[in-house]
C-alpha cells in the first residue's frame, strides 16, 4: 500500500510538472510567433499571424491544474512552506500532539474544500457553464482537476494522520512525513 500511495503522490507531481511545461511551451510559441511576424514585416513580407488563441485563459487553467495536482506530492515530500521555529523548540509529546491536531484540521478543511469544489464542478456541468474567454472551455473540466487534486491531498493528509496515530511517523518534518 505504501508503494501505491507514494506512486500516486508522484503521479500528481508529474502531472503538475507537465502542466507547467505546457504553459511554458505555449508562451514560447506565442513569443516566437510574434518575433517571426515582426521579422517577416521587417523584410516586407506578410505576417503569418501565429498566435495561441486564449493563451492567458488556457495558461490560467493549466496553472490551476498544476497547483492542485501538485498539492499531495508537495505535502508528501515536505515541500510546503512551514514556519517551524516554535515546533522544533517544543517537547516531543507536545510536538506530536500539535502534528496530530494540525493534520486533522488540515484534513477537515481539505475535506470541506473537496465537497464544495465537487458541488461546484457538478453544478457547472449541470448548467453547461463555459469560460467567457476567446476559447469557450466547459468550466467543469478545470474544476474537476481541482477536485482530483484536493482528493489527492485528502488522501495524503489521511495517510499522514494514520501514520502519526499508528506511530509510523513520529513528527511531520520538513524533509518528509514518511520515515
Amino acid at each position: 500500500m505504501r508503494g501505491f500511495l507514494d506512486s500516486l503522490y508522484r503521479l500528481g507531481g508529474y502531472l503538475s510538472a507537465l502542466q507547467l511545461v505546457l504553459i511554458m511551451a505555449m508562451v514560447v510559441l506565442q513569443v516566437l510567433g510574434r518575433i517571426l511576424d515582426k521579422l517577416l514585416l521587417a523584410v516586407g513580407l506578410n505576417a503569418l499571424g501565429l498566435q495561441v488563441p486564449g493563451l492567458a485563459e488556457l495558461a490560467g487553467f493549466l496553472l490551476l491544474g498544476a497547483t492542485f495536482t501538485g498539492l499531495a506530492y508537495t505535502f508528501s515530500v515536505g515541500g510546503h512552506i512551514r514556519v517551524d521555529l516554535l515546533h522544533r523548540a517544543l517537547p516531543d509529546g507536545v510536538r506530536r500532539g500539535l502534528d496530530l491536531g494540525v493534520t486533522a484540521v488540515a484534513l477537515a478543511i481539505t475535506g470541506y474544500a473537496l465537497w464544495y469544489c465537487g458541488r461546484l464542478a457538478y453544478d457547472s456541468y449541470d448548467f453547461g457553464d463555459v469560460s467567457i474567454g476567446m476559447v469557450p472551455v466547459p468550466l467543469w473540466i478545470p474544476q474537476t482537476v481541482m477536485v482530483v487534486g484536493l482528493a489527492w491531498l485528502a488522501v495524503a493528509l489521511a495517510d499522514a494522520l494514520a501514520g502519526l496515530v499508528s506511530g509510523r511517523i513520529r513528527h511531520l518534518k520538513d524533509e518528509s512525513p514518511q520515515e
